[in-house]
């Protein structure tokens, strides 16, 4: 069964660049374009990973990583913060917000699907 993976990304450009990327591998690519549509998506899906914009409307990418690491039945999903925010302190701070692993924009798709394929194997 291929491993299923939620992308929360508002910027149309990024969610093809991802979708273009994972369509070459053998993963299953949900979307949800806000925050809170993303908590949504997680509790409906249960996605095996998921890929978190910080930068995000409704709710942000902080906010969506703690609310689903709080629900015992997602609490399991890693989530990986893909964010332009790559000041100093940002990584802590979303690592803080329970997100597993931190991926600075704009980012090597090589370097992408290594940290997806470490966090799936």
């Amino acid at each position: 069964m291929s491993k299923r993976i939620l992308m929360v990304e508002d910027t149309e450009d990024n969610r093809q660049i991802i979708r273009d990327l994972l369509s070459t591998t053998e993963y299953e690519l949900i979307e949800a374009a806000d925050g809170a549509a993303g908590v949504a998506a997680a509790a409906a899906e249960n996605p095996d990973l998921i890929l978190m914009d910080i930068q995000l409307p409704v709710i942000d990418g902080y906010e969506a990583a703690r609310r689903i690491k709080a629900d015992p039945a997602l609490r399991h999903i890693p989530i990986i913060a893909v964010t332009s925010y790559a000041l100093s302190g940002d990584e802590a701070k979303a690592l803080a917000a329970g997100c597993d692993g931190y991926l600075a924009k704009p980012f090597s798709p090589r370097v992408l699907l290594a940290k997806v394929r470490a966090f799936l194997a």
